[in-house]
């Protein structure tokens, strides 16, 4: 996890789910290991593109143990309050279709960095579900500066 901060309240709790008219959202964690390697292997060229302008996460070699751990890191960060991750299902949570990270920053004129990723399969969820953050977090979170790396702000930019 990189160094930083995400601007909330010492008191605030992040909402272990959170559910909306096409999404459900609930803490990534290790029992999803295998619904999200199958996600993030079959996604791997936008995914590359998520994190940085030219990732090599996730590689074409990442085994189902090397993605239990990453689910494991993101579900301790959760609790430790340092991160705030989230696995995305459709609203019945009947499937699996990406991710959310709510991530420290070290850039002092934003609150957090978040990253969001849909499976291939799902893209037309993409701009629905990055409209969703954008809501959630300005309301429910009251962040007011959020940078989207590779989204809002072009990597280049960044």
């Amino acid at each position: 996890m990189r160094k930083g901060k995400i601007n909330l309240p010492s008191n605030f709790n992040a909402p272990e789910n959170h559910k909306t008219d096409e999404f459900y959202f609930t803490v990534l964690e290790p029992s999803i290991t295998e619904i999200d390697y199958q996600a993030v292997m079959s996604s791997l060229k936008n995914l590359r593109k998520i994190f940085f302008a030219n990732d090599t996460w996730p590689s074409e070699s990442m085994t189902i143990e090397e993605n239990t751990q990453d689910l494991i890191r993101h579900e301790s960060e959760f609790r430790q309050k340092k991160a705030f991750a989230y696995s995305v299902f459709t609203k019945n949570k009947d499937e699996y279709i990406g991710c959310v990270y709510i991530n420290p920053t070290l850039k002092n004129i934003f609150d957090c960095e978040v990253y969001l990723w849909v499976k291939d399969s799902r893209n037309e969820l993409d701009q629905k579900l990055f409209q969703e953050i954008k809501k959630w977090l300005l309301g429910y979170w009251n962040l007011n500066a959020i940078a989207f790396p590779g989204r809002d702000i072009s990597w280049r930019d960044w």
